[in-house]
């Protein structure tokens, strides 16, 4: 098993600074619109003739309540007949897509992201389930990774149930924290006991994997009340948890204008969070899967990586990361090869492009080969916790000391600081190191300066 993580409040306070969660690299700030719905089709004609597997990600924007420190791409509605005409559109993106893949291409992973997913009625999800079945090779012996994410104050039994009918096999609950005063603060109310309903309905209905979403970092949270809502959390015995740490960017996302900063826990508080959090999983047998993510020992994630088989994608950590990953809906990203493309972030936009009977790809990138030896890089890095250098010199006919000269007296300076062991055969990620890790991956971004750190928020 790999060694426990270690909290050191001085090397997180001098590395944990803004940098990319590099569910890609290059991350999605390097998008630029000259890559466009050709660029896609192009890749998706590669991906047919190699027969490569498929991941599906579908995005459902629809959310009924507005959460206040939500960042996500999202409508908030009432009117729930607002999802029939983007299902319509939504539905000739995926027959449009479909067309130039191979039917024996198989659906590996399936996620519904959103908003909230179960906004869609019972007949809204059967019909898109069906659509989904008609053009794209789904697995029907619940083998596949079929995941959906759950608000359950948006599902009871009979949803669940629909859910497992239809093949998912897979919950993501959001719950973020179970004080009142909290959920209150973040217009979030939401019983322990909504909650609860839910992941019973999902374990009696059998399926495979419950994830559960936290923040630390929301108005009115205390460490002591943030320990309770953990405990509350560990009872229910979920496979895997995302805690994740609250970005206040009020100036670039609306909602979070409702917040009362003055109500934002102290820097100091958060840690603390962050650090009774990381103790309480550890007690409870939870391994540390990096970036936010734990697991149970017998989760499949934990599994990989002890293996040594886990990877990253825009979907977070995965094992089927050797699939092609198609974006379907408003603002979802795909990559397909060495394509990343995203499709508009607008919907009125989505669903003109999609009515003119054109893909709405608006902007993307494809990777070079220096993006491709820093994306292996950063991935090995992000997953393993080490990088053998000798592997990379072979994949890439490179020699490594060489290729990253200008970069090797900020990772002497990383091994002195005690995040990393560094010598002639390789990089390890040393415990204390271990929740810094993008702070070492961001050494090897190319693309990072000043004015792009201040594009993203702090990992911790």
């Amino acid at each position: 098993m790999l060694d426990a993580i270690r909290w050191d409040t001085d090397l997180i306070h001098r590395y944990g600074l803004a940098g990319p969660r590099y569910t890609s690299y290059p991350t999605a700030v390097q998008f630029d619109s000259q890559v466009g719905s050709f660029d896609l089709l192009h890749a998706l004609r590669d991906s047919r003739k190699a027969v490569r597997p498929l991941s599906l990600y579908v995005h459902v924007p629809f959310c009924a309540n507005i959460c206040y420190y939500c960042a996500c791409n999202k409508v908030i509605t009432k009117d729930r007949g607002r999802a029939q005409a983007y299902l319509q559109r939504l539905e000739q993106e995926i027959q449009l897509v479909a067309c130039h893949l191979d039917p024996n291409q198989q659906v590996e992973q399936l996620h519904f992201g959103g908003g909230t997913p179960t906004f869609l009625s019972h007949d809204e999800l059967r019909q898109l389930m069906a659509k989904l079945r008609q053009h794209f090779n789904l697995l029907d012996d619940d083998s596949g990774d079929y995941g959906i994410e759950i608000d359950p104050r948006e599902a009871d039994w009979a949803t669940m149930g629909l859910l497992r009918e239809l093949g998912f096999n897979r919950v993501s609950i959001g719950v973020q924290d179970l004080d009142p005063d909290v959920q209150r603060a973040v217009n979030r109310l939401q019983s322990l006991e909504e909650t609860r309903a839910v992941i019973d309905a999902a374990r009696t209905l059998q399926f495979r994997s419950i994830n559960i979403d936290l923040i630390y970092g929301l108005p009115k949270q205390t460490p002591e009340h943030f320990a309770h809502t953990m405990d509350e959390i560990i009872s229910l015995q979920p496979d895997r948890l995302s805690v994740f740490n609250y970005a206040h960017l009020p100036e670039r996302f609306l909602s979070q204008r409702r917040i009362n900063s003055e109500d934002l826990p102290a820097p100091a508080d958060k840690l603390k969070m962050q650090q009774n959090t990381i103790e309480q999983l550890a007690a409870a047998g939870y391994s540390y899967i990096g970036m936010d993510h734990f697991a149970l020992p017998d989760d499949e994630l934990a599994i990989a990586q002890e293996e040594s088989t886990l990877q990253r994608n825009f979907q977070g950590y995965t094992t089927h990361g050797h699939c092609d990953l198609i974006g379907l809906g408003v603002s979802a990203i795909s990559q397909i090869g060495d394509l990343y493309c995203q499709n508009s972030s607008d919907l009125s936009h989505y669903q003109n492009s999609l009515a003119g009977a054109q893909l709405a790809t608006s902007r993307g990138l494809i990777c070079t080969t220096d993006d491709r030896l820093r994306r292996e890089v950063i991935q090995r890095l992000l997953c393993k916790f080490s990088l053998a250098f000798e592997e990379i010199e072979q994949l890439f006919t490179i020699d490594f000391r060489g290729y990253f000269a200008e970069l090797w007296p900020q990772l002497e300076a990383m091994a002195r600081d005690g995040l990393i062991e560094l010598d002639a055969q390789g990089i390890r990620v040393l415990p204390a190191g271990r929740l810094l890790v993008h702070a070492v991956c961001m050494v090897f971004d190319a693309y990072l300066d000043q004015q792009n750190k201040q594009r993203f928020s702090r990992v911790i």
